[in-house]
Protein backbone atom coordinates (compact mmCIF):
# COMPACT_ATOMS: atom_id res chain seq x y z
CA UNK A 1 0.00 0.00 0.00
CA UNK A 2 2.78 2.42 0.95
CA UNK A 3 4.64 1.62 -2.29
CA UNK A 4 1.48 2.26 -4.32
CA UNK A 5 0.99 5.60 -2.56
CA UNK A 6 4.56 6.66 -3.36
CA UNK A 7 4.08 5.62 -6.99
CA UNK A 8 0.91 7.76 -7.21
CA UNK A 9 2.66 10.76 -5.77
CA UNK A 10 5.63 10.27 -8.09
CA UNK A 11 3.27 9.99 -11.05
CA UNK A 12 1.56 13.26 -10.03
CA UNK A 13 4.93 14.95 -9.77
CA UNK A 14 5.97 13.74 -13.22
CA UNK A 15 2.72 14.95 -14.72
CA UNK A 16 3.10 18.29 -12.97
CA UNK A 17 6.47 18.80 -14.67
CA UNK A 18 5.23 17.80 -18.10
CA UNK A 19 4.41 20.65 -20.51
CA UNK A 20 1.12 19.02 -21.42
CA UNK A 21 -0.07 19.35 -17.84
CA UNK A 22 0.79 23.01 -17.58
CA UNK A 23 -2.57 24.30 -18.78
CA UNK A 24 -5.28 25.15 -16.29
CA UNK A 25 -7.96 22.60 -15.58
CA UNK A 26 -11.32 23.34 -17.14
CA UNK A 27 -13.99 24.62 -14.75
CA UNK A 28 -16.97 22.39 -14.05
CA UNK A 29 -20.30 24.26 -14.09
CA UNK A 30 -21.78 21.87 -11.52
CA UNK A 31 -19.09 22.75 -8.99
CA UNK A 32 -19.51 26.46 -9.71
CA UNK A 33 -23.26 26.08 -9.30
CA UNK A 34 -22.89 24.32 -5.95
CA UNK A 35 -20.60 27.10 -4.76
CA UNK A 36 -23.07 29.69 -6.08
CA UNK A 37 -25.95 28.14 -4.15
CA UNK A 38 -23.81 28.10 -0.99
CA UNK A 39 -22.88 31.77 -1.32
CA UNK A 40 -26.56 32.67 -1.87
CA UNK A 41 -27.50 30.75 1.29
CA UNK A 42 -24.77 32.57 3.20
CA UNK A 43 -26.13 35.92 2.01
CA UNK A 44 -29.57 34.95 3.30
CA UNK A 45 -28.12 34.04 6.69
CA UNK A 46 -26.07 37.25 6.98
CA UNK A 47 -29.03 39.39 5.92
CA UNK A 48 -31.12 37.75 8.64
CA UNK A 49 -28.32 38.40 11.14
CA UNK A 50 -28.34 42.06 10.12
CA UNK A 51 -32.10 42.29 10.53
CA UNK A 52 -31.79 40.79 14.00
CA UNK A 53 -28.93 43.11 14.93
CA UNK A 54 -30.97 46.20 14.04
CA UNK A 55 -34.14 44.89 15.64
CA UNK A 56 -36.32 44.09 12.63
CA UNK A 57 -36.82 40.41 13.46
CA UNK A 58 -37.11 38.84 16.89
CA UNK A 59 -35.54 35.44 16.20
CA UNK A 60 -31.91 35.15 17.28
CA UNK A 61 -30.25 33.48 14.31
CA UNK A 62 -27.15 32.68 16.38
CA UNK A 63 -29.17 30.74 18.98
CA UNK A 64 -32.24 29.40 17.18
CA UNK A 65 -31.75 25.71 16.40
CA UNK A 66 -33.07 25.90 12.85
CA UNK A 67 -30.89 28.87 11.95
CA UNK A 68 -27.85 27.28 13.60
CA UNK A 69 -28.33 24.14 11.53
CA UNK A 70 -28.75 26.30 8.43
CA UNK A 71 -25.48 28.12 9.18
CA UNK A 72 -23.62 24.87 9.75
CA UNK A 73 -24.97 23.37 6.55
CA UNK A 74 -23.66 26.39 4.64
CA UNK A 75 -20.19 26.05 6.19
CA UNK A 76 -20.21 22.31 5.49
CA UNK A 77 -21.16 22.94 1.86
CA UNK A 78 -18.25 25.32 1.32
CA UNK A 79 -15.74 23.01 2.99
CA UNK A 80 -16.97 19.93 1.12
CA UNK A 81 -16.53 21.84 -2.14
CA UNK A 82 -13.00 22.82 -1.02
CA UNK A 83 -12.14 19.12 -0.78
CA UNK A 84 -13.66 18.35 -4.17
CA UNK A 85 -11.87 21.32 -5.74
CA UNK A 86 -8.49 20.22 -4.38
CA UNK A 87 -8.83 16.91 -6.18
CA UNK A 88 -10.03 18.52 -9.40
CA UNK A 89 -7.30 21.17 -9.32
CA UNK A 90 -4.58 18.52 -9.10
CA UNK A 91 -5.99 15.98 -11.54
CA UNK A 92 -3.69 17.29 -14.30
CA UNK A 93 -0.76 17.83 -11.98
CA UNK A 94 0.00 20.20 -9.15
CA UNK A 95 0.60 23.82 -10.22
CA UNK A 96 2.53 25.53 -7.43
CA UNK A 97 2.08 29.03 -8.85
CA UNK A 98 -1.70 28.72 -9.25
CA UNK A 99 -2.06 27.17 -5.80
CA UNK A 100 0.00 29.86 -4.06
CA UNK A 101 -1.83 32.65 -5.91
CA UNK A 102 -5.21 31.30 -4.81
CA UNK A 103 -3.97 30.65 -1.28
CA UNK A 104 -2.56 34.17 -1.05
CA UNK A 105 -5.90 35.69 -2.02
CA UNK A 106 -7.73 33.64 0.61
CA UNK A 107 -5.19 34.50 3.33
CA UNK A 108 -5.39 38.20 2.46
CA UNK A 109 -9.20 38.08 2.51
CA UNK A 110 -9.20 36.27 5.87
CA UNK A 111 -6.82 38.85 7.33
CA UNK A 112 -9.11 41.60 6.05
CA UNK A 113 -12.13 39.99 7.70
CA UNK A 114 -10.26 39.83 11.01
CA UNK A 115 -9.19 43.48 10.78
CA UNK A 116 -12.64 44.80 9.86
CA UNK A 117 -14.53 42.78 12.46
CA UNK A 118 -11.99 43.72 15.14
CA UNK A 119 -12.75 47.36 14.39
CA UNK A 120 -16.54 46.91 14.30
CA UNK A 121 -16.99 44.18 16.93
CA UNK A 122 -13.90 44.14 19.17
CA UNK A 123 -15.57 41.82 21.68
CA UNK A 124 -16.56 39.21 19.09
CA UNK A 125 -14.28 39.70 16.09
CA UNK A 126 -13.58 36.84 13.66
CA UNK A 127 -10.18 35.33 14.40
CA UNK A 128 -10.70 31.94 12.70
CA UNK A 129 -13.74 31.93 10.46
CA UNK A 130 -14.63 30.12 7.25
CA UNK A 131 -11.92 31.80 5.13
CA UNK A 132 -9.24 31.12 7.74
CA UNK A 133 -10.26 27.48 7.76
CA UNK A 134 -10.28 27.24 3.98
CA UNK A 135 -6.72 28.61 3.87
CA UNK A 136 -5.46 26.05 6.40
CA UNK A 137 -7.50 23.20 4.89
CA UNK A 138 -6.16 23.96 1.41
CA UNK A 139 -2.65 23.28 2.67
CA UNK A 140 -3.47 20.29 4.88
CA UNK A 141 -5.65 18.76 2.18
CA UNK A 142 -2.72 18.41 -0.21
CA UNK A 143 -1.45 15.57 1.96
CA UNK A 144 -4.62 13.59 1.21
CA UNK A 145 -5.36 14.16 -2.48
CA UNK A 146 -3.07 11.26 -3.38
CA UNK A 147 -3.45 9.20 -0.20
CA UNK A 148 -5.23 5.84 -0.19
CA UNK A 149 -8.98 6.38 -0.05
CA UNK A 150 -9.50 4.35 3.17
CA UNK A 151 -6.90 6.55 4.87
CA UNK A 152 -8.76 9.71 3.80
CA UNK A 153 -12.05 8.37 5.20
CA UNK A 154 -10.34 7.27 8.43
CA UNK A 155 -8.76 10.72 8.82
CA UNK A 156 -12.18 12.34 8.34
CA UNK A 157 -13.64 10.13 11.06
CA UNK A 158 -10.74 11.06 13.36
CA UNK A 159 -11.48 14.77 12.82
CA UNK A 160 -15.11 14.32 13.84
CA UNK A 161 -14.14 12.28 16.92
CA UNK A 162 -11.33 14.60 18.05
CA UNK A 163 -13.44 17.23 19.93
CA UNK A 164 -15.30 14.82 22.23
CA UNK A 165 -12.24 12.62 22.78
CA UNK A 166 -9.30 15.06 22.93
CA UNK A 167 -10.69 18.37 24.18
CA UNK A 168 -9.07 19.68 27.33
CA UNK A 169 -7.80 22.77 29.17
CA UNK A 170 -4.40 22.39 27.49
CA UNK A 171 -6.02 23.72 24.29
CA UNK A 172 -7.61 26.78 25.94
CA UNK A 173 -4.56 28.90 25.08
CA UNK A 174 -5.31 31.64 22.50
CA UNK A 175 -2.53 30.16 20.37
CA UNK A 176 -4.34 26.79 20.18
CA UNK A 177 -8.04 27.62 20.41
CA UNK A 178 -8.36 27.61 16.60
CA UNK A 179 -7.85 23.85 16.66
CA UNK A 180 -11.33 23.41 18.16
CA UNK A 181 -10.23 21.29 21.12
CA UNK A 182 -10.57 23.92 23.85
CA UNK A 183 -13.01 23.72 26.74
CA UNK A 184 -13.71 27.45 26.75
CA UNK A 185 -14.06 29.36 23.48
CA UNK A 186 -13.96 33.16 23.20
CA UNK A 187 -16.92 35.03 21.70
CA UNK A 188 -16.70 35.42 17.95
CA UNK A 189 -19.13 36.09 15.12
CA UNK A 190 -17.76 33.23 13.02
CA UNK A 191 -15.76 30.25 14.24
CA UNK A 192 -14.84 27.26 12.04
CA UNK A 193 -12.03 25.42 13.88
CA UNK A 194 -9.84 22.72 12.39
CA UNK A 195 -11.61 19.99 14.36
CA UNK A 196 -14.15 18.75 13.47
CA UNK A 197 -14.56 20.85 10.29
CA UNK A 198 -11.48 19.62 8.43
CA UNK A 199 -13.28 16.27 8.39
CA UNK A 200 -15.81 17.79 5.97
CA UNK A 201 -12.98 18.82 3.62
CA UNK A 202 -11.65 15.26 3.77
CA UNK A 203 -15.09 13.91 2.90
CA UNK A 204 -15.07 16.18 -0.15
CA UNK A 205 -11.68 14.79 -1.15
CA UNK A 206 -12.93 11.24 -0.66
CA UNK A 207 -16.10 11.91 -2.67
CA UNK A 208 -14.16 13.40 -5.57
CA UNK A 209 -11.71 10.52 -5.51
CA UNK A 210 -14.50 7.93 -5.43
CA UNK A 211 -16.74 9.61 -8.02
CA UNK A 212 -15.03 8.10 -11.11
CA UNK A 213 -15.46 4.66 -9.55
CA UNK A 214 -19.11 5.12 -8.60
CA UNK A 215 -20.45 7.22 -11.50
CA UNK A 216 -22.15 4.85 -13.96
CA UNK A 217 -21.02 4.91 -17.56
CA UNK A 218 -23.35 6.85 -19.78
CA UNK A 219 -24.80 9.10 -17.07
CA UNK A 220 -25.72 12.45 -18.67
CA UNK A 221 -23.16 14.58 -16.81
CA UNK A 222 -22.65 16.91 -19.78
CA UNK A 223 -26.41 17.41 -20.05
CA UNK A 224 -26.66 18.23 -16.34
CA UNK A 225 -23.87 20.77 -16.60
CA UNK A 226 -25.49 22.39 -19.62
CA UNK A 227 -28.61 23.03 -17.55
CA UNK A 228 -26.80 24.94 -14.80
CA UNK A 229 -28.23 28.50 -14.65
CA UNK A 230 -25.57 30.95 -15.74
CA UNK A 231 -26.13 33.43 -12.88
CA UNK A 232 -25.64 30.65 -10.33
CA UNK A 233 -22.46 29.43 -12.02
CA UNK A 234 -21.22 33.03 -12.29
CA UNK A 235 -21.76 33.53 -8.55
CA UNK A 236 -19.80 30.36 -7.88
CA UNK A 237 -16.89 31.51 -10.03
CA UNK A 238 -16.73 34.81 -8.12
CA UNK A 239 -17.67 33.48 -4.68
CA UNK A 240 -14.69 35.03 -2.88
CA UNK A 241 -15.43 38.52 -4.16
CA UNK A 242 -19.14 38.12 -3.39
CA UNK A 243 -18.31 36.87 0.10
CA UNK A 244 -16.20 39.94 0.82
CA UNK A 245 -18.70 42.42 -0.62
CA UNK A 246 -22.13 41.11 0.28
CA UNK A 247 -22.12 41.52 4.06
CA UNK A 248 -20.82 45.12 4.16
CA UNK A 249 -23.39 45.97 1.49
CA UNK A 250 -26.28 44.28 3.29
CA UNK A 251 -25.23 45.65 6.68
CA UNK A 252 -25.03 49.16 5.22
CA UNK A 253 -28.46 48.88 3.64
CA UNK A 254 -30.10 47.72 6.87
CA UNK A 255 -28.23 50.41 8.81
CA UNK A 256 -29.57 53.06 6.41
CA UNK A 257 -33.07 51.66 6.78
CA UNK A 258 -32.78 51.78 10.57
CA UNK A 259 -31.92 55.47 10.38
CA UNK A 260 -35.05 56.17 8.34
CA UNK A 261 -37.42 53.77 10.10
CA UNK A 262 -36.09 52.55 13.47
CA UNK A 263 -37.34 49.14 14.59
CA UNK A 264 -39.47 48.49 17.65
CA UNK A 265 -37.30 46.38 19.96
CA UNK A 266 -40.13 45.62 22.37
CA UNK A 267 -41.10 42.73 20.13
CA UNK A 268 -38.00 40.89 21.31
CA UNK A 269 -39.43 40.13 24.74
CA UNK A 270 -40.89 36.70 23.92
CA UNK A 271 -37.81 35.67 21.92
CA UNK A 272 -35.47 36.75 24.73
CA UNK A 273 -37.49 35.01 27.44
CA UNK A 274 -37.63 31.74 25.47
CA UNK A 275 -33.90 31.78 24.72
CA UNK A 276 -33.06 32.73 28.31
CA UNK A 277 -35.33 29.99 29.68
CA UNK A 278 -33.76 27.33 27.46
CA UNK A 279 -30.23 28.24 28.61
CA UNK A 280 -31.41 28.35 32.22
CA UNK A 281 -32.95 24.87 32.03
CA UNK A 282 -29.73 23.54 30.51
CA UNK A 283 -28.05 24.65 33.76
CA UNK A 284 -30.25 22.17 35.69
CA UNK A 285 -32.52 24.86 37.13
CA UNK A 286 -36.23 24.13 37.55
CA UNK A 287 -38.36 25.26 34.61
CA UNK A 288 -40.67 27.37 36.80
CA UNK A 289 -37.77 29.26 38.35
CA UNK A 290 -36.25 29.81 34.90
CA UNK A 291 -39.51 31.19 33.51
CA UNK A 292 -39.91 33.67 36.35
CA UNK A 293 -36.24 34.68 36.29
CA UNK A 294 -36.19 35.35 32.56
CA UNK A 295 -39.47 37.24 32.56
CA UNK A 296 -38.23 39.43 35.40
CA UNK A 297 -34.89 40.00 33.64
CA UNK A 298 -36.60 41.08 30.42
CA UNK A 299 -38.87 43.50 32.24
CA UNK A 300 -36.16 45.09 34.37
CA UNK A 301 -33.66 45.29 31.50
CA UNK A 302 -36.14 47.28 29.45
CA UNK A 303 -36.93 49.54 32.40
CA UNK A 304 -33.22 50.32 32.93
CA UNK A 305 -32.42 51.02 29.27
CA UNK A 306 -30.35 47.89 28.63
CA UNK A 307 -32.65 46.35 26.03
CA UNK A 308 -31.09 47.73 22.84
CA UNK A 309 -27.56 46.86 23.94
CA UNK A 310 -28.65 43.35 24.90
CA UNK A 311 -30.25 42.69 21.55
CA UNK A 312 -27.21 43.97 19.68
CA UNK A 313 -24.79 42.31 22.10
CA UNK A 314 -22.82 45.53 22.59
CA UNK A 315 -23.39 46.35 26.25
CA UNK A 316 -20.67 48.44 27.85
CA UNK A 317 -18.70 46.86 30.74
CA UNK A 318 -20.78 48.83 33.24
CA UNK A 319 -24.03 47.79 31.54
CA UNK A 320 -22.89 44.18 31.44
CA UNK A 321 -22.18 44.27 35.17
CA UNK A 322 -25.62 45.74 35.81
CA UNK A 323 -27.26 43.10 33.58
CA UNK A 324 -25.73 40.25 35.57
CA UNK A 325 -26.68 41.98 38.82
CA UNK A 326 -30.28 42.12 37.59
CA UNK A 327 -30.09 38.43 36.64
CA UNK A 328 -28.95 37.55 40.18
CA UNK A 329 -31.70 39.66 41.72
CA UNK A 330 -34.37 38.09 39.49
CA UNK A 331 -33.07 34.60 40.22
CA UNK A 332 -33.15 35.24 43.98
CA UNK A 333 -36.68 36.59 43.75
CA UNK A 334 -37.84 33.56 41.75
CA UNK A 335 -36.34 31.13 44.27
CA UNK A 336 -37.82 32.95 47.28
Amino acid sequence: MARLWRERLADRSMRADAPAAAGPAARLPLIDAARGVAIAAMAIYHFSWDLRYFGYIAVDVTQDLGWRLFARSIAASFLFIVGVSLVLATRRGFRTDRFLWRLGMIVAAAAGITAVTFFLFPDSYVFFGILHHIAVASVLGLAFVGAPLPLVVAAAAACFLAPPLLSGPAFDSPALVWLGLATDFPRTNDFVPVFPWFGVVLLGIAAARAAPLLWPQGMPLAELQARVPRPVAWAGRHSLAIYLIHQPLLFGLVYAASALAPSDLTGFTSSFVESCRARCIESDVQAGICRQTCGCLAERSQAEGLWTGMMRENLSPAETERYFALADECRAAAEW
